[in-house]
Order: structure tokens, then C-alpha cells, then sequence
């Protein structure tokens, strides 16, 4: 396959309740949503019409009570596996990524998993490879206590070799796997023919040094989380040159940031949608003690919803003003640097400013101080510069889009943003083959095997 021009890739995080914390409480959301598989048919479905490189299915082994009032579709969901089968009934293109968590899992099984869910999609099956992030899943998983984070990356560094010799234990002929290593002793071969793929696609996210490694020697596709494009290309740039010692070129990992992108038609619509998602956002009471609390919705350990918190993060005091006054300008001056940082984000999110015709409120600094990730609003045009910036910067190679709430954001992005990108030349008008790989520009890997017994001869 030669090279080809660089384009933008596009996957679709699938919350079944949108991934703000208060995306399910919008009116057009659906409450059964993460158990209705038409649904989710439905929502992929238009991903693919938007040519998506895939649909995330993500995972947890562990439920939590507090998701009920934060982002009910994560306390319990269909387990993945079953669902990607589903999708691939139901669409041609698009890739379907699992999420499978190595140290609750063995490499047979994944690997059988993958490879027949590869030959259901006839070649679109994905594994987003985590680590694990829910140390409450070791008492589901009859363990003492959840690994530290050597202990399992070395298990899947490991784990990933022997999945691969699995797969590629078919091929013209059958052949052991053969994998006898410090943790795995499988002799093989795997009851699956070799996928479609060789290797279904592999994503992986994180930012440790141990990630970042296992990245940029067996990722196709990278999940990253930078606040900022001068830190996102730090990470871009240090993830390719680390692919280069393993003999892979730039071009062999796609590196995409979650993206919640907010578009209406006009700047203003969309600016009173992102205050409509805020204005079902509870706050904490005023008297509880400073700290953090796990929300729910992106990541956990958000600091306090109240102006207590506000206080310490902007180095003002400001504990007894009303929540929806204005924010006085004395408050804006002696903020610190990291207050002027909340005030830049909220002004950039709501075009609101302290002093301005559309002042600032306490409540915007409540929200602006907890953060829900990377989040853009405005209109299609304003959407789609912030998407090419960071992609001429090379700061991502595109996103991995988290919408806000379900469906609805999804249609807006697909309906609203993509045929820009698409005017510009930068985001593909159709799918360049039937397979992930092929969405990715990359090649069905050699056999390994294969190349081992070549070299023993």
C-alpha cells in the first residue's frame, strides 16, 4: 500500500447517555439507551455515513453508585463483546473497538475473541487495550488487591506477544503458537482461523512512561489527553520518535486526543446548548470540606462543585458571593495564574467576560474549575478550524470524538462539521477499502511465525 496524503481520522466514543456528566438528562436523550441495541445500531449507523474510522466501545469490570446521578450509562452497560457482534451486523465499514483489559483476562481468550469477532466484521474488529484504571475490580476478579502499574504492564507487554502468536498460529498452514515466556506458557494453535486483519487494529491510551513505550511498539492507534496543543505536540512528537527504535515510521500510529465538540449553526445556539448541559449540573453544598469527588462522567477525582473549591483554585475568596451574580472585576485582578487560566477557558467556551455585556457568573467559575476535558463550542466553521489547527500543527491526527449527549450531538458533528472538513481536503468523502487497516493506510502485518521458522531454516 504506498504512501498517501495525509488525512484526519475520526472515532466515536460511545456513551450511551453523551460523555457530560449531564448529557443523559437532555431532552432528547434515551434512558435505556445503553441496553437498546438498536440504538446503538442507530448512533453507529451515522458515525459510518460520516465515514468514522470506528465506534468506541469502552469497558469497565466494576460498577460504582455514585455513577447513578452523574452518568447512569457507565454504573451498567452490555458487556462489549456482544455488542461489537451486533455492530458488525448492522454496518460494512466502520471499525468496532472492545475494549479488553489484559489483567482480568488470558491471551486465548482475547485472542479467539478478537479473531472471530475480525471474521463476523470481515476485517473490522479493534482492541482498545487497557491496563486498568478501577482498582475495585480485583474484588470481582477473586484478587487481593489491583496490581501497581509495573506489574501490569508487564503482564501485557507480555500478554500483547502471545495474543499475536495466537493469531498467527493460522495461516496457509496450521503451526503451534508456542509462546513460553515469564508469565504465559501456550502452546496453541488458536480454534480461529487468522483474522482478516493478521492483527486486529490495537489502541491503547496513556500517559506514563511504561504507555507511552507499549504504544509506540505495538499501537496502531493512540488515545491521548494533552490540555493544550503545545503539550499535545510534546506527546505527538515524543510518541513517533519512540516508534522509531521498534522499526515503525510516523505514519504506522495514528495519535487522536478526545475531542467534545458542541456545534449548532450559529455561534450563539451552541454557546446555549453547553449552558443548558450546565444548568442540570449539580453543585455541592457550600459547607462541605474542600477536596475532590468522584463524578463520574470524564475521569474521577474532580475537585468540589462549590465556591470553596473556586477559592483555592483562583486564590480569592470568594465563599458567600450569590452563584449567579457577576463576577466583579476585583476578583478577575487578583486572581493567580491559574484562576486567569479558568477565566481564559470560560471566556473561550461561553464567549462571556468579567465586565462584558455577557458578564461572567460564580456559577460559570464553578464549572470552569472542575473541567470536563478537552471541549470546543461554536459554530461548524469555528469547529472545524479548531480540528485543522491541530491537525496542521501535528499536534493530533485527529480526534476521538466524545459528544456531549446521544444522538443528537453526533448528528450535529456529522451533519455540520464533516462536510467541511471534507470541502478543506483534509477528511476523506468515502472509505479507501472495507477494513480498519485500510482506514488507517496500514498493511496487514506478516506473520511472525512464519518469519521465525523462515529464519530457523
Amino acid at each position: 500500500m504506498g504512501k498517501r496524503q495525509r488525512e484526519l481520522h475520526f472515532g466515536l466514543m460511545f456513551w450511551a447517555g453523551g460523555t457530560h456528566p449531564s448529557g443523559w438528562r437532555m431532552p432528547s436523550s434515551h434512558a435505556a439507551a445503553a441496553f437498546d441495541i438498536a440504538f446503538l445500531q442507530q448512533v453507529t449507523q451515522i458515525a459510518e455515513r460520516a465515514k468514522f474510522d470506528f465506534l468506541f466501545l469502552g469497558d469497565r469490570l466494576a460498577s460504582d453508585p455514585s455513577l447513578q446521578t452523574t452518568n447512569p450509562s457507565q454504573m451498567s452497560r452490555l458487556e462489549p463483546f456482544v455488542s461489537g457482534a451486533s455492530l458488525a451486523a448492522a454496518t460494512s465499514h466502520i471499525g468496532i473497538v472492545v475494549t479488553a483489559n489484559p489483567t482480568y483476562y488470558d491471551p486465548y481468550n482475547v485472542a479467539r475473541l478478537f479473531a472471530s469477532l475480525d471474521h463476523l466484521s470481515e476485517g473490522r474488529a479493534s482492541w482498545n487495550l487497557v491496563t486498568g484504571a478501577d482498582a475495585i475490580a480485583a474484588a470481582n476478579f477473586s484478587r487481593d488487591a489491583h496490581w501497581d502499574t509495573e506489574q501490569r504492564y508487564d503482564w501485557a507487554d507480555e500478554f500483547v506477544a502471545a495474543t499475536k502468536s495466537l493469531w498467527d498460529s493460522w495461516d496457509d498452514e496450521v503451526r503451534p503458537a508456542g509462546h513460553h515466556g515469564r508469565y504465559f506458557d501456550i502452546a496453541g494453535p488458536l480454534t480461529v482461523r487468522r483474522p482478516p486483519q493478521g492483527h486486529p487494529v490495537l489502541l491503547h491510551a496513556g500517559t506514563s512512561d511504561r504507555s507511552r513505550e507499549l504504544g509506540a511498539r505495538d499501537a496502531d492507534v493512540i488515545f491521548a489527553g494533552q490540555p493544550t496543543i503545545e503539550s499535545a505536540k510534546a506527546y505527538y512528537d515524543d510518541i513517533k520518535s519512540r516508534a522509531a527504535k521498534y522499526g515503525r515510521g510516523p505514519d504506522e500510529i495514528a495519535i487522536l486526543p478526545g475531542l467534545t465538540p458542541i456545534v449548532a449553526p450559529t455561534t450563539e445556539e451552541a454557546v446555549a446548548i453547553y449552558d443548558q448541559l450546565n444548568s442540570f449540573i449539580a453543585l455541592d453544598p457550600e459547607g462541605e470540606a474542600s477536596g475532590e469527588k468522584h463524578y463520574g462522567a470524564l475521569g474521577r477525582g474532580a475537585r468540589l462543585r462549590n465556591l470553596g473549591s473556586v477559592s483555592d483554585v483562583i486564590g480569592v475568596d470568594v465563599r458567600g458571593s450569590g452563584i449567579d451574580d457577576p463576577v466583579p472585576q476585583r476578583v478577575f485582578d487578583e486572581a493567580n495564574a491559574d484562576g486567569r487560566k479558568v477565566f481564559a477557558a470560560i471566556t473561550r467556551l461561553t464567549r462571556r467576560t468579567v465586565g462584558g455585556e455577557r458578564p461572567i457568573t460564580f456559577r460559570d467559575l464553578i464549572l470552569g474549575i472542575t473541567g470536563m476535558g478537552a471541549v470546543v463550542v461554536g459554530n461548524p466553521e469555528e469547529i472545524a478550524d479548531y480540528i485543522e489547527h491541530w491537525f496542521n500543527e501535528k499536534a493530533a491526527d485527529g480526534f476521538n470524538i466524545f459528544p456531549a449527549y446521544v444522538p443528537d450531538a453526533v448528528s450535529a458533528f456529522a451533519d455540520l462539521v464533516v462536510p467541511l472538513l471534507q470541502a478543506r481536503g483534509i477528511y476523506r468523502k468515502d472509505y479507501s477499502g472495507p477494513t480498519f487497516r485500510d482506514h488507517l493506510g496500514l498493511e496487514v502485518p506478516a506473520n511472525t511465525l512464519i518469519k521465525h521458522a523462515d529464519a530457523a531454516e
